[in-house]
């Protein structure tokens, strides 16, 4: 059993140098977001259709190029009749405008969606950040909890070297050892993966593996600098406000709610885009006229010009009604997606404030009372072992209920900033004051 104990141990202790060979370029959570900023690729694409949507205002605008026409007269038809060469254009009436406006409403509507995409990815990235962050907490406890277990055989072992304690003892703390290595172990993986998320969430077009800055997450009161300190987490002991407070700023600054409210006008805009469909549209014709010597009573060439107008797409055999009942049905569809946008999203920060004053609540209980008592308690615990005043097994298993809150406090503290990050998110604001004001 010792054998393997050891053998457990060596590879416990080979398996760090050997993830450390990997290199990672450390960043705090502001360069991540800078970086993220001016290099993300989906963000790189989602620009593009800004910038398709300001072309397409240009090309509502447009002007239809004329057309070349050429009449000439053969034979007797040419008699007295001259030959005509011009130019005709196709004049659109009261369409033009009516595209332009169309154009320019889905250009806010790109633009929102941009600024909302960037929110959303902005929002993703700091939550990776917190998750690796967390995992590298959880693996730095159990590393903690890891080196405790060492203590205990250590102790365990000399007081069998003393009498003072049976075989069972050693054999009982090196079966707890052993599943601590476990831990740490699978611990490492979660690290790694967190890590790979975090790069997912940058998703830079380049082959550097970004790491983040801190070990283990701070308590918010905490966080008077570094990288974390654009979290900007409320304190733990604030007042809040009332969440009827809260609610009317946010439903006014979400970008769910101005795009679909962006969706509506652009469908009452299609109406009036395809109403103008039934007005017939203008050509205008003009050029160069001649009659030649040999048709011209003078025996000499006539010159002269013509002009003309007409009126195309007169709509008589149709008359775009199912076109236009259409684009109205796009005005209730839009108008009833605007109403559901304002409905859920009321009920969506309701649950995410209520989820974070949750969250709040119990970091305060493990903050102020279950961690302070519990390192108290395993300390007293392992000072009576040592000196033979308690058994190993009630050792152990404080040992485990310490190591049960150590995790539980972890939890709690991720589960804080990430409820925050979702109360961000549905606040669409990435700066938000909870916090009531003092006097």
């Amino acid at each position: 059993m010792k054998n393997i104990v050891k053998f457990l141990i060596i590879i416990c202790l080979t398996i760090q140098p050997v993830l450390a060979a990997e290199k990672f370029k450390t960043i705090t959570l502001d360069e991540a977001i800078k970086l993220f900023l001016q290099e993300n690729i989906d963000l790189r694409a989602k620009k593009m259709d800004i910038d398709e949507a300001t072309n397409n205002i240009k090309v509502a605008n447009k002007l239809n190029n004329p057309n070349l026409n050429i009449f000439y007269n053969y034979g007797q038809a040419g008699d007295g009749n001259p030959q005509q060469i011009g130019l005709s254009e196709d004049i659109e009436l009261f369409k033009r405008d009516a595209r332009k406006n169309l154009a320019r409403i889905d250009l806010k509507l790109e633009s929102d969606s941009y600024a909302y995409l960037q929110f959303e990815k902005t929002m993703d990235l700091k939550e990776a950040y917190v998750n690796l962050v967390y995992a590298k907490s959880i693996l730095g406890a159990l590393k903690e909890q890891q080196k405790l277990y060492f203590d205990l055989l250590e102790i365990t072992r000399q007081r069998d070297k003393n009498k003072l304690a049976q075989d069972v003892d050693v054999i009982q703390t090196e079966i707890a050892l052993n599943q601590m290595i476990t831990q740490v172990n699978s611990a490492e993986l979660k690290v790694r993966k967190a890590r790979y998320e975090f790069n997912k969430a940058l998703n830079i077009d380049n082959d550097e593996i970004y790491d983040v800055k801190e070990s283990k997450l701070p308590l918010p009161m905490d966080i008077t600098d570094g990288s974390l300190k654009i979290l900007y987490a409320p304190d733990l002991d604030g007042d809040v406000k009332s969440f009827e407070s809260i609610l009317q700023s946010a439903l006014d600054n979400r970008y769910d709610i101005k795009i679909a409210k962006h969706r509506w006008d652009k469908a009452r805009q299609n109406v009036i885009v395809v109403s103008r469909q039934r007005i017939p549209d203008l050509t205008v014709m003009g050029g160069y006229a001649y009659q030649p010597a040999r048709y011209a009573d003078s025996n000499h060439v006539l010159h002269g010009a013509y002009a003309g107008a007409g009126l195309t797409n007169i709509p008589i055999l149709y008359f775009y009604g199912p076109e236009i009942k259409n684009a109205k049905i796009q005005v209730e569809q839009a108008e009833l997606d605007y109403l559901s946008a304002k409905n859920k999203a009321g009920k969506n920060l309701k649950s995410a404030y209520d989820a974070f004053l949750t969250a709040r609540t119990n970091l305060n209980v493990y903050g102020t009372k279950l961690v302070k008592n519990s390192e108290e308690l395993i300390k007293a615990s392992k000072e009576s072992y040592a000196a033979g005043s308690s058994n190993l097994t009630s050792l152990i298993v404080m040992e485990q209920s310490y190591q049960t809150i150590i995790m539980g406090y972890m939890d709690a503290l991720a589960d804080y900033y990430n409820t925050w990050l979702d109360f961000l998110r549905e606040v669409n604001s990435e700066v938000f004051e909870i916090e009531k004001e003092t006097l």
